[in-house]
């Protein structure tokens, strides 16, 4: 009681409302609410039945594949190997339930496939996008590429087809004119598996050093003295190369 009588008027005020309102809960609780309402057990199990009563809408690629395993067999090797059947072509029960009667959804239109594919900087480097607008214009994506596994009909003969942002950025650097050949060595295979397949990047100081140092850059060329400069650390640890400036 000595600690009520201590505490401010406003926040005594508060604490006796605070305290009806609970008194008030737990009466509602108790001879309001039926007791079959608060029976958990009872209410996961009318959820259950709730919900198994939905009309199913996707059948799923387990379903799919027992009908076309030859598309399954491509795809699994695939660009859109992670993708599930029913991403491009819809919910497929009914088709799964009548297949003769139902046909699934079949995206020929570019404006489909642009969803993922047209150009985003947000998305990860190295993930095949393009501009729909230049990028054969006019043609359904399926004109070239099999869309259970979309790879280049050809390998790409530029690095900014893949590397667009980066491209950009270096076109603004002081290694505009510069091939990225020069600082990266690319194995051909690259080109069709850009992501098992990584080009190498230069991972000793003596490489930069190579038109960097005192002595050895071209008129014009930022040169610096390799002994002291930056220590022991590589140079794209403190500068990005493709990056306009130094630091």
């Amino acid at each position: 009681m000595k600690f009520l009588q201590k505490l401010p008027e406003q926040a005594l005020r508060i604490l006796v409302v605070f305290v009806i309102l609970a008194t008030g809960m737990l009466l509602v609780r108790q001879f309001v609410i039926p007791a079959d309402m608060k029976d958990m057990t009872l209410i996961q199990t009318a959820t259950m039945e709730r919900e198994a009563d939905k009309e199913a809408k996707y059948a799923g690629a387990a379903v799919c594949v027992q009908c076309h395993e030859k598309q399954q067999e491509i795809k699994r090797g695939g660009y859109h190997r992670d993708l599930s059947c029913e991403s491009c072509h819809d919910a497929a029960q009914k088709h799964a339930d009548s297949p003769t009667e139902v046909k699934p959804v079949s995206p020929r239109k570019r404006d489909y496939c642009v969803y993922c594919h047209s150009y985003n900087a947000s998305r990860p480097t190295g993930f095949p996008q393009i501009n729909p607008d230049t990028h054969n214009p006019r043609k359904p994506c399926i004109t070239c590429h099999n869309p259970h596994n979309p790879k280049p009909t050809q390998p790409p003969r530029s690095c900014a087809a893949c590397h667009a942002q980066i491209e950009r950025t270096k076109a603004a650097s002081y290694h505009a004119q510069l091939a990225c050949t020069v600082c990266h060595t690319t194995p051909e295979k690259h080109k069709t598996e850009p992501r098992t397949v990584t080009p190498t990047k230069p991972d000793k100081r003596e490489f930069c050093g190579k038109c960097h140092s005192e002595g050895k850059g071209a008129k014009g060329v930022p040169t610096v003295d390799m002994a002291t400069h930056g220590e022991k650390y590589v140079c794209w640890q403190c500068h990005y190369p493709h990056m306009l400036g130094g630091i």
